[in-house]
C-alpha cells in the first residue's frame, strides 16, 4: 500500500505566515483538505498544493470543521474549479454553504467594509457537492478513516475529525490558537454561537480519543494534547470570568471592550517573546472574542430572568 501523508499548508493569510493552515491528507491516489481557508488566500493554497505535486483538480474532498470565512471561504471557488469535489460539513452549516446570504450578512455585521479585503468572495457550493454530517460518523476516504465528533462551543456546527491510525485530532478552533512550536494557547470566542458548557464537553470528547497530536487551523500541530487542552481550558475560563465581571462593573460597552482587550494584551505580553506578541494578537481577533463572550453572558442572564 502507498504512503499516507498529513501535511500543513500555510495559506499565508494577508501575507502573514503561520496564521491559517489548511491540512492536506493524501494517500493511494486520494487527496483531501481540512479547512482550506479564505478565498483571498487561494493563490497561496494553490502554491502549497503545487509543492506537493497537486492542484485543486486532484482533490477528492474538503473536510470543514466549521463554516467561518477563515476556514471555509475558499470552498465555493474550489468546487467551481473541481466540480466533483465532495464537501463534508455539519448539517447545521451545510445550508449556509449552499445559500450563504445569512452567513455573509452575519459576518458583515462584524467586519463591515473590511470583509472583502480580509476574506475575498464567498461562492455558494452546489447542494449536490455537500455531504451533511451529524457527528458520530466514520468516514472511509482513501487510506484515511476519520471519526466525526460534533464539537460545539466555538460554533454550534463545529466538528472535529479524528484519524485513529496516527492519532491526529483535527480540532479546527475548538482547541484555540497555538502556533506550532509555541507553548501559549489563545482562545477564539467570536459571536454568535459561543457556548461555554458545550465547549467543555467538546474538549472532553476530543481528549477521550487520547490523541497523539492536535491539528489546529491557527496554526499547525500540537504534540501534547493533554497539556494543550488544559492550558486552553484554564485560559478560556479566565476570559469568561473576566468578561462577566466587566459587564457587571461597567455600563459603558466601549470601556468594557477596551479593558478586556488591554487585559488580554497584558497576558500575551507576559507569556510570549516580543516578536510573537503582535502575531498572536493579529491571529486572535481579541475584540471579536469580547463580543462573543459578552453575547454569551447576556443570553444566559436573559434566559435566567423571569418575564415581567
Amino acid at each position: 500500500m502507498g504512503a499516507r501523508r498529513i501535511a500543513a499548508i500555510d495559506v499565508d493569510w494577508l501575507g502573514h505566515a503561520r496564521s491559517i493552515a489548511a491540512c492536506l491528507l493524501e494517500g493511494d491516489g486520494f487527496a483531501a483538505l481540512v479547512d482550506p481557508g479564505p478565498a483571498v488566500s487561494l493563490p497561496a493554497l494553490r502554491e502549497g498544493l503545487r509543492s506537493h505535486g497537486l492542484s485543486p483538480a486532484d482533490l477528492d474532498a474538503v473536510l470543514l470543521t466549521h463554516i467561518h470565512l477563515d476556514h471555509a471561504g475558499a470552498v465555493g471557488a474550489l468546487v467551481r474549479e473541481n466540480p466533483r469535489l465532495a464537501v463534508y460539513v455539519h448539517a447545521t452549516g451545510a445550508p449556509h454553504m449552499a445559500h450563504p446570504a445569512k452567513l455573509l450578512e452575519s459576518a458583515g455585521r462584524l467586519y463591515g467594509d473590511r470583509m472583502e479585503r480580509l476574506y475575498g468572495a464567498f461562492l455558494a457550493v452546489p447542494q449536490e457537492n455537500l455531504r451533511a454530517l451529524q457527528g458520530g460518523e466514520s468516514l472511509s476516504l482513501g487510506r484515511f478513516r476519520l471519526d466525526v465528533l460534533h464539537t460545539p462551543g466555538h460554533a454550534r456546527h463545529h466538528v472535529c475529525y479524528f484519524d485513529s491510525s496516527e492519532g491526529v485530532a483535527f480540532a479546527g478552533d475548538t482547541a484555540g490558537i497555538r502556533i506550532q512550536g509555541d507553548t501559549f494557547v489563545l482562545p477564539a470566542t467570536p459571536p454568535p454561537d459561543v457556548d461555554l458548557e458545550l465547549w467543555e464537553s467538546s474538549l472532553a470528547a476530543i481528549l477521550s480519543r487520547h490523541p497523539a497530536r492536535l491539528f489546529v487551523t491557527h496554526f499547525g500541530f500540537s504534540d501534547d494534547p493533554q497539556a494543550h487542552v488544559e492550558e486552553f481550558r484554564e485560559r478560556l475560563r479566565g476570559w469568561a470570568a473576566r468578561a462577566r465581571q466587566l459587564l457587571r462593573a461597567s455600563g459603558d460597552e466601549a470601556a468594557a471592550l477596551a479593558a478586556f482587550v488591554e487585559s488580554v494584551r497584558s497576558e500575551v505580553e507576559k507569556s510570549l517573546p516580543a516578536p510573537e506578541i503582535a502575531h498572536y494578537l493579529f491571529n486572535g481577533g481579541v475584540d471579536l472574542s469580547w463580543l462573543g463572550l459578552a453575547r454569551y453572558w447576556r443570553k444566559r442572564e436573559a434566559a435566567q430572568t423571569p418575564p415581567g
